[in-house]
């Protein structure tokens, strides 16, 4: 990848071998990432192995990028290292709260952003799954995650087998806000999903899910408040599981 302005989602990959080498070489580099304290407050799973990439599908709904992608890698909020360390160095750690699960979560966000461009500017193919948080219990109990680690992000990698089209984007002045917050007004939202909601394919999904508008496509079909709020419940319970909310 020459530019971040070419990149895309992969969801399709070649048989092509990623090699531990390089895979191991892109996850050292993505070190450098900011990170709170110097503490690097994550770690990451590699899957290889068939049998645990069809075990950890379900929690992904079954998307055919999990089994089909040479590797998988869950990256997780981990302050349980920082802890361990602390409890072996006569220190008393007190990071088994809501605040320490955020900072070890953008930490952990912070090294897959990182990773992912490395990986995609040595033409590696990258698709990020956000179903990592819908069911974390499930991928908890398959990768033996203990407590205060958290699974946070799901990356499949592997190389192109597909050249698909960009996504699109909203336009620069939906999301920069100068000095303060300048609230949504009608009119500019009218503006800043013009473009959108103009595409063919997102007409498209309107006219199959039988909807009227894109907006009832996400809100209706594809993130229900139903399913928001169940799946809301059941990460809060992880957390508690995990040990970062009591």
């Amino acid at each position: 990848m020459k530019s971040i302005n070419n990149r895309k989602s992969i969801r399709k990959y070649s048989n092509r071998e990623v090699s531990n080498e390089l895979l191991n070489r892109l996850l050292s580099e993505a070190e450098r990432t900011p990170t709170m304290g110097n503490l690097q407050l994550y770690s990451v799973v590699v899957t290889r192995k068939k049998e645990m990439k069809e075990a950890l599908a379900p929690a992904h709904f079954n998307q055919p990028m999990i089994t089909d992608a040479p590797v998988v890698l869950t990256f997780c909020a981990d302050f349980r290292r920082t802890t361990v360390w602390a409890n072996n160095r006569n220190a008393d750690p007190g990071y088994d709260n809501f605040l320490s699960f955020i900072n070890a979560a953008t930490d952990a966000l912070l090294y897959t952003q990182t990773f992912c461009n490395l990986a995609e500017k040595e033409g590696l193919g990258t698709c990020f799954l956000g179903t990592t948080v819908y069911q974390p219990q499930t991928i908890i109990d398959i990768l033996h995650l203990p407590q205060l680690v958290f699974p946070v992000a799901t990356i499949t990698l592997g190389w192109p087998g597909e050249d698909p089209a960009q996504s699109d984007r909203l336009p620069l002045s939906a999301i920069v806000h100068e000095e303060t917050f300048d609230d949504y007004t009608t009119e500019k939202i009218n503006k800043f999903y013009k473009e959108k909601e103009a595409l063919p394919e997102n007409k498209h999904f309107v006219e199959v899910n039988h909807k009227q508008t894109l907006a009832q496509v996400f809100t209706d079909c594809r993130y229900t408040r139903k399913d928001n709020e169940a799946m809301s419940a059941g990460l809060i319970e992880a957390l508690k599981k995990q040990g970062f909310l009591k």
